[in-house]
């Protein structure tokens, strides 16, 4: 599948690295356009069954089918604004937890998220799903932690768009879980404010992850 990353920082490194895993090709944007290239030069060199690394700008890149917003809240909203119907027909993931300006709480309202913001400035037909927020950049690039495939919690409000997302994470050597609808992201940002706030507490060094487990 293309896949069109923006963003070339931790996480969009980490999200990288399981796309060209799963054998998927990507084009990479950064505002910063060194960033971008040194970061393809890295996927390049882990790509798995053809995948292919490119670099655009955000005037002339051609679209993949899915575009993933590897960037903080607020940039996710301005950029989809600015691709406007570009988007029309894609799947959109959102990554972001939308953290306020001290870290200890959300930005966002309680009956609202990053995702259902995202959802709403899209364009008809612009399928968004909320993946990603509740992992650390570090864990995805090593596919796993203590030994353990790690889980990706997925929330979204179409089914389809919610399988290819679930298909891009698995032929990248994790594991999809479906939280439900999209107005799941609001628990999803929830517990990745819970995560980044554990790893502060407990100097854990973003090293952990969350795992859903059943007993026999």
């Amino acid at each position: 599948m293309n896949v069109t990353l923006i963003g070339a920082g931790n996480m969009g490194r980490g999200i990288g690295h399981r796309l060209v895993a799963g054998g998927n090709s990507v084009t990479l944007i950064d505002s910063n356009p060194e960033a971008a290239e040194t970061l393809a030069v890295e996927l390049r060199g882990v790509a798995k069954n053809g995948a292919t690394v490119k670099t655009a700008t955000l005037e002339n890149v051609e679209l993949g089918d899915v575009v993933v917003l590897a960037v903080w809240y607020g940039v996710n909203l301005d950029l989809v604004k600015k691709f406007g119907n570009k988007l029309a027909g894609k799947t959109v993931v959102d990554i972001a937890n939308p953290l306020n300006s001290t870290f200890d709480g959300l930005a966002t309202a309680p009956d609202t998220s990053s995702a259902e913001e995202v959802a709403g400035a899209v364009p008809a037909g612009t399928k968004v799903v909320k993946a990603f927020n509740t992992t650390f950049a570090g864990t995805l690039v090593d596919g796993q932690v203590g030994g353990q495939k790690l889980d990706v919690f997925i929330a979204g409000d179409d089914e389809d768009a919610k399988q290819i997302v679930s298909g891009l994470i698995t032929d990248g050597g994790l594991v999809a879980v479906d939280a439900g609808p999209l107005h799941r992201a609001r628990q999803l940002e929830g517990l990745g404010l819970l995560g980044i706030t554990l790893q502060f507490k407990h100097n854990l060094g973003f090293t952990t992850g969350w795992k859903l487990t059943r007993g026999n």
